[in-house]
C-alpha cells in the first residue's frame, strides 16, 4: 500500500512505471555535451512559428507526441495530462493541449515543474485515477527573456551568476505497466525565502529550498546520501550547487559524490558561454528524459533522485522589489531489472 513518510513524502506501494520519456530541444541545447542524446534538435529558434510562444507550444507539442508514440498508446489513452511553464498562466501549455485533446490539469512550479508533474502523475496512478498519464514541462530561451528580464534587442549584458534558459520541452509517460524505471517515492517541496532578491542568481535563490527537500527527503526515507546513486538537482548551476554543498554541510550531509545538476548537464559554458548553466521547465525535464531516465532503465543507476528546483517570482514580484523564494519537488526513480 501506498505510505505518507513524515510530513511531506510518500513510499508508493503500488506500482507507479516512467513507461516512456521524450525531449525536444533548441539548436543550442543539441550543441550541448547530451546533443545525442535528445529525441530531437530543432534548429529553427521559432519552430516554424511565428512568436517565441508559439515557438514553445510547437516544441512542447512535439515533445509528448513522442513521448506518446514511444509508450505505444495513443493520445485518447491518456486519463490526464500534468503540464507547465514559465509563461504567465502557463499558455505555452495550454495552446499546445488544445491539440491533444486530453484532460489537463495546468502546473506552475517555476523550473521545478517537471519534479512537480511527475509528483502527481504517480500520486494519480498510483491512486487509480488514471491508467495513462503524462507530466510534461517546456521552456523557450526568448519568451521567457521577453517575459523576465529584457526583449532580446535590447542586447542587455548578463552577469556570471545567471543561468541560459533551455530551449526545450520534456515528456514521460506514467502507467502500472512495468517498464525499467519505476517511481517509489515522491518528497513535497516548501517554499523557503532565504530573503534574495537578484533574479539573475536563480541557482542562490534556489538552493535552500534543494537543501530542505534533500534533507527531508533522507530523513523521511532514513536514508543516506550514499542509498542513492546520483543525487540529481534541477538547475542551480556552478552557483548554486556550492552554495547547496555548503548548506548541506551544516546540516551533517555530503552529496558531492552523488551529485549532477541538470542545468550544468546541458550546456558547456567553456564553449557556448552560458555562465552559470542552464535553467527553465525544459532544462530539467529534458535532461531527466534524455540522459538520466536510459540510465535507469539500463540498470547503471539503480536509484536515483531527482529534485528540479525552481524560483517562484513573476514579471509583477520583481518589478515591485520582492524576494525570490524557491522550490524543489523531489522524485525517487528506481532500476527495475527485465525478466529474461
Amino acid at each position: 500500500m501506498n505510505e505518507r513518510k513524515g510530513h511531506q513524502s510518500i513510499s508508493f506501494g503500488e506500482e507507479v512505471y516512467i513507461i516512456s520519456g521524450a525531449s525536444v530541444v533548441g539548436k543550442k541545447e543539441g550543441e550541448g555535451p547530451l546533443g545525442p542524446c535528445f529525441d530531437e534538435v530543432e534548429k529553427d529558434p521559432l519552430a516554424g512559428a511565428k512568436t517565441w510562444e508559439q515557438a514553445e507550444s510547437t516544441l512542447q507539442h512535439r515533445a509528448a507526441v513522442r513521448a506518446i508514440e514511444k509508450a505505444g498508446i495513443k493520445n485518447t489513452d491518456l486519463r490526464m495530462i500534468f503540464a507547465g511553464d514559465l509563461l504567465a498562466q502557463c499558455t505555452a501549455s495550454a495552446y499546445n493541449l488544445a491539440q491533444l485533446d486530453v484532460p489537463v490539469y495546468g502546473l506552475f512550479g517555476a523550473c521545478s515543474t517537471m519534479g512537480e508533474a511527475l509528483s502527481l502523475a504517480a500520486m494519480a496512478v498510483a491512486g487509480g485515477f488514471g491508467e495513462y498519464v503524462m507530466a510534461l514541462t517546456s521552456s523557450h530561451f526568448a519568451s521567457a527573456e521577453k517575459e523576465f528580464r529584457f526583449p532580446l534587442a535590447y542586447g542587455s549584458q548578463r552577469p556570471l551568476s545567471a543561468s541560459w534558459t533551455v530551449t526545450g520541452s520534456g515528456a514521460c509517460v506514467l502507467a502500472g505497466e512495468k517498464s525499467g524505471a519505476r517511481i517509489t517515492g515522491i518528497t513535497t517541496g516548501k517554499i523557503v525565502d532565504f530573503g534574495l532578491k537578484d533574479s539573475l542568481n536563480m541557482g542562490a535563490c534556489m538552493a535552500p529550498a534543494a537543501c530542505d527537500t534533500i534533507c527531508t527527503n533522507l530523513q523521511d526515507f532514513s536514508r543516506q546520501p550514499e542509498d542513492y546513486d546520483k543525487i540529481i538537482t534541477g538547475d542551480l548551476g556552478s552557483v548554486g550547487q556550492q552554495i547547496l554543498f555548503d548548506l548541506l554541510e551544516k546540516q551533517g550531509y555530503d552529496i558531492q559524490r552523488q551529485h549532477l545538476d541538470c542545468g550544468m548537464l546541458i550546456f558547456d559554458d567553456a564553449v557556448q558561454d552560458t555562465h552559470a548553466g542552464g535553467s527553465g521547465c525544459g532544462c530539467s525535464a529534458a535532461v531527466f528524459t534524455a540522459y538520466v531516465l536510459p540510465k535507469i532503465v539500463s540498470g547503471e543507476w539503480k536509484r536515483v533522485l531527482f529534485l528540479p528546483t525552481g524560483a517562484l517570482m513573476s514579471k509583477v514580484s520583481f518589478a515591485e522589489g520582492q524576494t525570490v523564494p524557491g522550490i524543489a519537488q523531489a522524485v525517487v526513480v528506481e532500476h527495475v531489472p527485465q525478466e529474461n
